[in-house]
């Protein structure tokens, strides 16, 4: 995960992190793809995915570039109020501004539990290769964010991915399944959204584009679902 330094909150709840094997050689690859796949050695230029996004969000080229914080996670554990380092959250409280990566290539990544992501008023996000599956809902309460600051959320109905007054987030190649509400929510004022190349099963309630048909700041929301494939 990279990070620059910024002021909004991505909420996280609970990690479980395997190791894989290296991406398939794919014989036909789409546009994304083969922005990176093609070189042999895409884990030392792990950046350059930034430049491969495509459609209302634009390329993520404030992702890249000195000033980065990089962060590896490798504890699978989770607490929410006082988070150890090498969680996935203990990353989270050391982001304090926008401009985020969450990579997953090279590894088995889990997101599983009470709530999950949760992408509140923050610009320039990359989710990537992630499963974010069997999410619950979760009643009001709060979590630990930037410089030990407690952020008071409200309820969370069980979504995979959740946007809230975010802008310019690219949601690429991750596997969400069988959540308690729904599986992506594109929210309140949310917009410059690209969702591309994942997989979703085994829902009934799939994707959410807008708050409601009475919130005005989503009429002008943007969003691309496609510029590659989905699977649902």
């Amino acid at each position: 995960m990279a990070t620059k330094p910024w002021c909004s909150t991505l909420a996280l709840f609970m990690v479980i992190l395997w190791a894989s094997p290296n991406y398939p050689k794919a014989a036909k690859m789409n546009v994304i793809d083969k922005c990176w796949r093609e070189d042999p050695r895409w884990r030392s230029h792990k950046q350059k995915l930034a430049t491969c996004s495509v459609g209302f969000a634009g390329k993520m080229t404030n992702n890249i570039g000195k000033g980065l914080t990089r962060y590896k996670v490798t504890d699978p554990s989770d607490d929410p109020l006082n988070p150890k380092p090498g969680t996935l959250r203990y990353g989270v409280t050391m982001i304090k501004g926008n401009f985020t990566s969450i990579d997953g290539r090279g590894v088995d990544v889990h997101i599983t539990g009470a709530g999950c992501l949760l992408v509140y008023q923050a610009t320039d996000v990359i989710i990537h290769g992630l499963r974010i599956h069997h999410c619950k809902s979760q009643p009001p309460s709060s979590v630990m964010g930037p410089n030990s600051k407690l952020i008071p959320l409200g309820q969370m109905d069980g979504d995979a991915i959740r946007l809230v007054t975010a802008r310019k987030v690219w949601i690429d190649h991750n596997t969400l399944y069988e959540c308690q509400d729904g599986l992506l929510d594109v929210t309140r004022g949310s917009t410059d959204v690209t969702i591309s190349n994942n997989w979703f099963s085994n829902q009934d309630i799939v994707m959410l584009l807008g708050h409601d048909d009475g919130h005005l700041r989503d009429r002008n929301m943007k969003v691309t679902r496609g510029g590659s494939r989905n699977l649902f």
